[in-house]
């Protein structure tokens, strides 16, 4: 069976998606699942190409036990949408960039990230990027529970289809 792909997508992909991207990696590597599932980020906007996560972002991230300082930003790729099995937007207008850019056949794929999470379900996770500490806290707080429902969720569609 092949690796399930998992695409990460924020605006500018320096604060969220990097997160996310960060939480899903250690989510798969506690559930020993890294070896079946892949985790990339982008963001839709060209902004931050080849810039590493925020600081903010990165501090955040290390207090809660994982390591983002060697993602760089990248912009979204037509070709991701071929790549990816979950396209996964961190809010609403990220979601429709996507739905907008790619081809039908691959709206499926496309979902809001929090559609996976328990606690925040298909809420937008709010930009951290021009507010203070709280707002990267209550963001990391968001992609974790959503990580851990995107795991159950991936591995109950694998058992499914294995």
């Amino acid at each position: 069976m092949k690796k399930t792909a998992v695409l990460m997508v924020c605006m500018g992909n320096i604060c969220r998606s990097p997160m996310a991207e960060g939480a899903f990696a250690k989510a798969l590597q506690l559930a020993d699942l890294s070896a079946v599932v892949s985790i990339d980020s982008a963001g839709t906007h060209d902004y931050h190409v080849g810039d590493a996560p925020d600081l903010r972002a990165q501090r955040t991230a290390l207090s809660h036990g994982f390591d983002i300082s060697g993602l760089r930003g990248r912009q979204v790729q037509d070709s991701d949408f071929d790549r990816f099995d979950y396209v996964l937007a961190m809010d609403s207008q990220n979601f429709n960039a996507l739905k907008h850019r790619a081809h039908a056949r691959h709206h499926a794929k496309i979902k809001l990230l929090l559609s996976f999470s328990r606690r925040y379900p298909n809420l937008d996770v709010p930009d951290p990027y021009y507010g203070g500490q709280q707002g990267f806290d209550l963001t990391l707080e968001m992609v974790e529970d959503a990580a851990e429902g995107l795991l159950k969720h991936i591995l109950a569609a694998r058992i499914k289809v294995g």
